[in-house]
């Protein structure tokens, strides 16, 4: 199971959010690239970035945040928050992105998420299911669809994508263990899905659980930042 650390972007800067509350906020890097490369040293390949000014409205701010930590890490990196347009998804990539994770694109306008496929290719995407009580919610969190994850998972792999992450709303930063019983009821109804755990993760032991439940990855943020889980011990589970 992969581990991948999440940085969530205010003004250029590392804070995270309690379920996604704009006013739940805490500051704990000052220098993304810093934190990033802190996760590289422990072995860690991949990284989450998610542009919160983006997902709050404001439209792509943090690209330079992406192409520094592009530039000077080898990590592979997912970029989302507020991608509206392919302009938008062109800029993404030539700052160094491999992936883009989109959300409420794929609920608000089919078409061009459907366009975008085309364009960029379906393994260039990595679509974001958050659900609450199992129905997908959009735009920051604060529109919901009625549309079930289910459906949504089903609608991707028709499109071709085999990876998603999921992400409970109700457990994001409040550091009370991840929501394995859902992604169980996920993969049982699709066990060829490349399903990445994310939300709730506050100790190490939730990565053994995540990872016996069937889940190929795991985003993690707070529980690394408040020390819930150290890097020896990602050490450790890498070499396992």
């Amino acid at each position: 199971m992969e581990i991948i650390p999440a940085l969530d972007i205010i003004d250029g800067k590392c804070v995270r959010l309690q379920k996604g509350d704009f006013t739940k906020k805490m500051v704990y890097h000052d220098d993304p690239l810093e934190a990033a490369k802190k996760f590289e040293d422990a072995g860690l390949l991949r990284l989450h970035i998610v542009d919160l000014d983006g997902a709050n409205g404001q439209g792509l701010k943090n690209l330079k945040t992406l192409e520094n930590i592009s530039k000077n890490t080898s990590l592979v990196i997912d970029f989302g928050g507020g991608l509206k347009n392919t302009s938008d998804i062109t800029s993404v990539f030539n700052a160094g992105a491999s992936m883009v994770s989109v959300g409420s694109v794929i609920i608000k306008n089919p078409e061009l998420f459907a366009q975008w496929i085309m364009d960029f290719g379906p393994e260039k995407f990595l679509p974001g299911a958050d659900v609450l009580d199992k129905k997908i919610k959009i735009h920051g969190w604060k529109e919901e669809t009625g549309i079930s994850v289910f459906d949504f998972i089903k609608n991707m792999i028709a499109k071709g994508i085999l990876q998603v992450f999921c992400t409970d709303i109700s457990k994001d930063g409040m550091m009370q263990g991840p929501s394995t019983d859902l992604y169980k009821e996920i993969l049982n109804n699709f066990p060829s899905l490349h399903l990445i755990a994310s939300g709730g993760i506050a100790c190490f032991d939730d990565l053994v659980i995540l990872k016996k439940s069937g889940c190929k990855g795991a985003i993690v943020g707070k529980a690394f930042y408040e020390g819930k889980i150290t890097m020896k011990q990602i050490e450790g589970f890498l070499k396992n």
